[in-house]
């Protein structure tokens, strides 16, 4: 399930991060282009989590997920070919589609199933945790096998032994995420027991009608909104250390490597204690946690000179920023929502809840083009808070809700 959860995303996603300069290179497209890709993909994602979440209540996760997996490698292929743009742009709908309409419902209702009725905050902290440390490994290698196939004298290598040494990069992820896809049709058990899965003559509209009346799915649409346009922010910690404290290319990457570490350690640790009391106790500190560090940063404290604080501060801000992120699945069963409905409350839920996708990048980069140096970033740490607040208010509802 930790493999699936982030592999899947591996070819869509990972690559063009991990590598992104390499990326514009051997594809021949610059940053507006390549953003144009995401939008393709997040136009279609979003659709496919609606329409994609009730399948998760009528069909095995293994199914789902391994298929998911199995079609989504076959658009490695056409990645390692290196298409035109407009190819690339059906390639990434095509993504849109394969890892959310067969995945993304089914990941969360394995992950439930798997998780039991008490160890809910775990199984989510597992997950995601362990999908970090997924994440950091896969990299390495990644740069790893990269680096083996480029020639000694790295910059001068030409764009033909580039696109070479990459494309061992695509089909090496591809086949991961295939190997993935037979392992988990072959040995996740996560059948779970029947009443955990809607009848063959249920409709998927019901289901919708019936998850929207829940007050606890409309709090979770506002909480994953505000936890996850946080998540967008930790995009630009790496820019922040280079614009505002100066540091050089090197370092600044290190400054993102270190958040990425963080994730595991703070997943596993909030997981494991939110079993011992509940789950929506540990999103609200959580976002007090997410609140306090959105402050430091937006008060223009941590300039130049101030790198001791700046890591407090972003210790602090990613550890409330993942914390929440592990927990917001694991609450379901706190806000009454049915084994038997998680798929379409999952797919009801990530149409609003995953909207950052949509609107923080721009966002961001307006502020962060439009006032240079800190000003910029001062502006987006305060818009963060705002939505720390707005998540906080969304939670203590949420909380009082599901004590009665």
């Amino acid at each position: 399930m930790i493999l699936s959860g982030e592999l899947i995303f591996i070819l869509p996603y990972f690559l063009a991060r991990v590598f992104r300069p390499t990326f514009l290179a051997v594809f021949n497209v610059n940053n507006v282009e390549l953003g144009s890709l995401f939008s393709v993909y997040g136009t279609v994602a979003l659709l496919s989590y609606v329409f994609g979440g009730p399948l998760a209540d009528k069909f095995l996760p293994r199914k789902l997920i391994a298929s998911s997996l199995i079609f989504t490698s076959l658009g490695g292929l056409v990645l390692a070919a290196y298409p035109s743009l407009f190819i690339l742009q059906i390639l990434y709908g095509y993504w849109g589609f394969t890892t959310v309409f067969l995945f993304w419902g089914a990941m969360i209702k394995g992950t439930r199933i798997w998780g039991g009725s008490l160890n809910q905050g775990q199984a989510f902290g597992y997950l995601d945790g362990g999908r970090g440390l997924t994440a950091a490994l896969m990299g390495s290698i990644g740069v790893a096998i990269f680096s083996i196939f480029l020639p000694e004298q790295v910059l001068e290598a030409s764009l033909e032994e580039r696109q070479y040494a990459f494309r061992k990069v695509i089909l090496f992820a591809s086949a991961m995420v295939t190997l993935t896809g037979i392992l988990v049709y072959f040995f996740m058990k996560t059948e779970g027991a029947k009443e955990d899965f809607t009848k063959d003559n249920s409709t998927s509209f019901k289901n919708i009608i019936a998850v929207l009346k829940l007050e606890s799915v409309w709090l979770l649409m506002v909480i994953i909104l505000c936890a996850y346009f946080g998540y967008k922010v930790t995009d630009i910690y790496s820019l922040y250390a280079s614009d505002v404290l100066g540091y050089d290319e090197v370092n600044a990457a290190n400054v993102g490597s270190l958040q990425l570490y963080l994730r595991p350690i703070a997943c596993f640790a909030v997981g494991f204690l939110a079993d011992r009391s509940n789950g929506i106790s540990w999103i609200i500190r959580g976002f007090i946690t997410l609140l306090l560090g959105a402050v430091l940063f937006a008060s223009g404290l941590l300039a130049a000179e101030q790198s001791v604080l700046f890591f407090i501060s972003l210790v602090i801000l990613a550890l409330g920023t993942y914390a929440i992120r592990a927990l917001y699945f694991a609450v379901f069963k706190e806000g009454n929502i049915s084994f038997a409905l998680t798929g379409t409350a999952v797919g009801v839920i990530s149409l609003t809840g995953y909207t950052p996708d949509i609107f923080a990048g721009p966002l961001m980069g307006y502020f962060l083009d439009q006032y240079p140096g800190i000003l910029g970033h001062q502006y987006v740490f305060v818009l963060l808070a705002g939505f720390a607040v707005l998540g906080l208010l969304a939670s203590w509802r949420f909380a009082i809700i599901s004590k009665k």
